[in-house]
């Protein structure tokens, strides 16, 4: 496992090509325990095309320097800042690209036909590696592989979609949020952001911890309140947020692997205790299996309640 440090903290890098190797379950084991204590990571060797990460970076900031960047300091919220007016407003320029089940990306303006093929070549390769982060998730649950995509499917299958941002520069660092704190709705998010200007910070054991910007386009990653929901509390999504800073424009290009708007999401039935039985019965069954594992006592309890109330 491969950790950066910073202000003594440790963040969880996967490799994801140990998963088609010998290390593979050494691997399975560090993701689970990324998922399960941090609720963010990195993932390296992803199997993305990083030159094609890098050219979606170029593309972005170009689109906002070309058609964002004058709009947004001629706005009111920069003003105000400029007289020393605080607001409830982010200090950032964005905008949201729907891909699945239906795409949203000729609606947008100014896009032209190539930087259009380039994202599109891009969201492929990243849906494909959500998918199989998604599989790998449910396996280290104890759940089948596909259990998540399923849950996430509604009748059209997951939303993908990416929300793309730019903090500018900001005069007043010390007035304004980037984004102000919160948790993400959905389930599985993949960032690629900006490798030079930091920014984003995740709240961990009481404090606040800045994320390093991403070296070598390595991909971070976090989980959102369906996947808490889902997993039954085991894989809780982490409070963040974004800072402003004086020198340097952050880019973010996040994208969400989020439920179907029409999906029913639910606690995975599996991961939950068993409930609705008498306390003398499961003393009962105890008292025969105390000595041995509890996990089948526990299935055989969940099996008691669902005839009881059947």
């Amino acid at each position: 496992m491969v950790l950066i440090k910073e202000r003594e903290m440790e963040i969880p890098v996967i490799e994801f090509g140990e998963l088609d190797g010998e290390n593979r379950s050494k691997t399975m084991a560090l993701l689970d325990h990324a998922c399960d204590k941090w609720g963010f990571f990195m993932v390296d060797n992803h199997g993305i095309d990083k030159e094609l990460m890098e050219k979606v970076k170029k593309m972005i900031n170009s689109h906002y320097e070309e058609h964002l960047k004058e709009k947004f300091y001629q706005s009111e919220m920069v003003k105000a800042l400029s007289e020393g007016k605080t607001s409830d407003a982010d200090w950032e320029s964005s905008f949201f690209i729907s891909h699945k089940p239906t795409s949203n990306f000729c609606e947008i303006l100014n896009i032209s036909v190539e930087r259009s093929k380039t994202m599109d070549e891009y969201v492929c390769q990243l849906h494909k590696f959500a998918e199989r982060l998604s599989k790998l998730m449910s396996e280290n649950l104890g759940l089948d592989q596909e259990y998540i995509m399923n849950a996430f499917s509604g009748s059209k299958g997951p939303a993908f979609g990416t929300k793309v941002a730019k903090y500018p520069e900001c005069p007043r660092p010390e007035l304004m949020r980037g984004l102000r704190e919160h948790t993400d709705a959905g389930g599985i998010i993949l960032l690629l952001q900006d490798d030079q200007v930091p920014g984003l910070e995740f709240f961990k054991d009481g404090k606040w911890f800045p994320i390093p910007p991403s070296k070598n386009n390595t991909i971070f990653v976090n989980t959102g309140d369906q996947l808490e929901i889902l997993s039954n509390g085991r894989y809780k999504s982490v409070v963040h947020r974004v800072m402003t800073v004086k020198h340097g424009s952050r880019l973010s290009i996040a994208t969400f692997y989020n439920p179907a708007g029409d999906a029913i999401i639910s606690p995975a039935p599996k991961l939950l205790y068993p409930s609705g039985y008498r306390f003398q019965d499961y003393l009962k069954l105890y008292s025969t299996t105390k000595f041995g594992d509890k996990g089948p006592r526990l299935e055989s309890m969940k099996k008691m309640g669902n005839a009881d109330s059947a």
